[in-house]
Order: structure tokens, then C-alpha cells, then sequence
């Protein structure tokens, strides 16, 4: 089934139920009906033509919304979601990261938090002597973008930070790696940071705005 709102045709996706009441609603361009069973596509078209204009702001509404979400930002850069069916495994290219759905982007995020921050701690860890052995994991957090479990020896690393320039990815990095030597925010502490990321404090503003 069809229908044309503002001169827009939209496909229409029926899903009958037990339900009293007719319910609307778009995603991905498409208009999802939910309706009792004796109701007809013929008294639907009657609703959707009736209610034209307050079908096509809530269209509009949507688009906007799925527009934003599809737009993140990626080690400091625009960079536009698409989703395409075809595509078996996701990558980045010219500012676009291509996946074939939501769940496949998710994985390939993880992924590249994982290979990005990994590549970026090599690279540190020369300017560091008497470092333990340690692991590395990932995880969204709300409050940090990094945590050094001193005891366990595994430094977290915030997701969010993939979104970040890699000069603030290097700081987190450079702080918790610092951890080691001194577990705590002392003078000390900071020394340290400083004698290895001189812009620490541009950094750390950077990454409160």
C-alpha cells in the first residue's frame, strides 16, 4: 500500500493486531501502520488522507531525528552513518562509514576503539620505563574516558573517545599510563603527565567542553 503526503509518496507497512485503536508512525521513510483486523486498506487510505498534514509533520519530525543520529563525529571529524544491505563488512571511507545495519556498526565501533587505542598505547609506551604488563579494555562510561585498575592492571578506555582528535585519545592514554607511577592526583601525578604531554591542561579543557 501507498499514500502521498504533501505531494510525497511513502510506502505503507500494515501490521494488524487486536488492538482498538489505529496507530502511526514513520521509520526510515517508511509509514507503519498499526491496526485492528477488520479494518480495511481502504478505510486507511480515508484516515491517512484525512489526517494529511499532521501525518507529514510527524514525518517530518523523524526525518530530522534519523538525519542527526546518522551524523557522529569520528577521531574528530563529521562523519555520516550508511546503512546498505549489500555491504558485508563494514569500513570507513571519505567521511562516511558504511555498515549494512545498526548492530553491524555497533561491532565495528568496538572494533575500532579496540585497534585505534591499542595502536595509540604502543606508540606511548616507548617514553615509559618500568610499566607492567597490562590489558586493555573498552566500555561506555558516563563520568571518565579512562580508568588504571593499578591492582588488576587493566586500563578502561570511555568508547566515547573514539569520537575525540587523536591529541586528546593520546592524553587519556598518557594520564592513566602515569597511573603506574603514581596511583593517586598529586604533584607528582601531574609532573609526570607533564613531562610527557606538555599540553595536558588544553587537553583535559578540550575534553570538559
Amino acid at each position: 500500500m501507498e499514500a502521498i503526503l504533501n505531494g510525497i509518496k511513502f510506502q505503507v507497512e500494515i501490521e494488524r493486531k487486536n488492538n482498538k485503536n489505529v496507530y502511526f508512525r514513520f521509520k526510515d521513510g517508511i509509514l507503519y501502520v498499526t491496526c485492528n483486523r477488520f479494518v480495511t486498506e481502504r478505510d486507511l487510505s480515508k484516515m491517512i488522507e484525512k489526517n494529511e498534514m499532521p501525518l507529514y509533520k510527524m514525518y517530518t519530525k523523524v526525518a530530522k531525528k534519523e538525519e542527526k543520529e546518522q551524523v557522529f563525529t569520528y577521531l574528530g571529524k563529521p562523519t555520516v552513518k550508511v546503512f546498505d544491505e549489500t555491504v558485508k563488512k563494514p569500513y570507513y571511507e571519505d567521511g562516511f562509514i558504511y555498515a549494512k545495519n545498526e548492530a553491524a556498526f555497533d561491532k565495528w565501533y568496538k572494533k575500532e576503539c579496540e585497534r585505534v587505542f591499542s595502536i595509540r598505547i604502543n606508540d606511548w609506551l616507548p617514553y615509559f620505563d618500568n610499566i607492567p604488563d597490562f590489558g586493555m579494555k573498552v566500555r561506555c562510561m558516563t563520568s571518565r574516558w579512562g580508568v588504571n585498575n593499578v591492582t588488576k592492571r587493566i586500563i578502561t578506555l570511555n568508547t566515547e573517545l573514539l569520537k575525540k582528535d587523536i591529541a586528546l585519545i593520546d592524553y587519556v592514554i598518557v594520564h592513566e599510563l602515569c597511573h603506574f607511577y603514581e596511583a593517586n592526583h598529586s604533584k607528582r601525578f601531574w609532573d609526570q603527565v607533564g613531562k610527557r604531554f606538555p599540553m595536558y591542561k588544553e587537553a583535559r579543557k578540550a575534553l570538559r567542553s
